[in-house]
């Protein structure tokens, strides 16, 4: 297996307990995908972590929320703008670009979309993955 890992090409990996680093199966781009991962990683619990990087042409037609740990969002090319829905149903959109970053709290409902004008964004996802819901736009 070679040390390097591709990112662009859907090689993610999980961060684990005692500090480990996981190289994980190529995304195949479907839910089962993350439910696969959710058993192989389980025994992490709330501390591991899936790090993933995606490139979007279009804007997302879900909304997801991870009720266990907070999700760090860094934009790494292109700009992209984050809905939120807050535990008291508060709703707000942050614009970020190249180089920034949020961080999604516990039990925030959020999804994305593209900026008019923008080139399409790259962004890397840090997730406290367990349990992670999602429902349609």
């Amino acid at each position: 297996m070679s040390d390097v890992i591709d990112f662009s090409s859907g090689h993610f990996v999980h961060l684990g307990l005692g500090a480990t680093t996981v190289p994980l199966p190529q995304h195949t781009g479907d839910v089962s995908w993350y439910a696969e991962y959710g058993q192989q990683h389980a025994a992490d619990g709330f501390e591991g972590r899936l790090v993933s990087m995606h490139t979007f042409s279009e804007s997302w037609d879900v909304w997801e929320m991870h009720p266990n740990g907070s999700e760090l969002v860094l934009c790494v090319a292109g700009e992209v703008a984050l809905t939120r829905e807050a535990i008291d149903g508060t709703v707000s959109t942050v614009t970020i670009c190249a180089g920034e970053a949020v961080v999604n709290d516990p039990g925030v409902w959020h999804t994305a979309d593209l900026v008019d004008g923008a080139p399409n964004p790259t962004v890397v996802f840090i997730t406290a993955g367990v349990g992670t819901e999602m429902r349609d736009r």
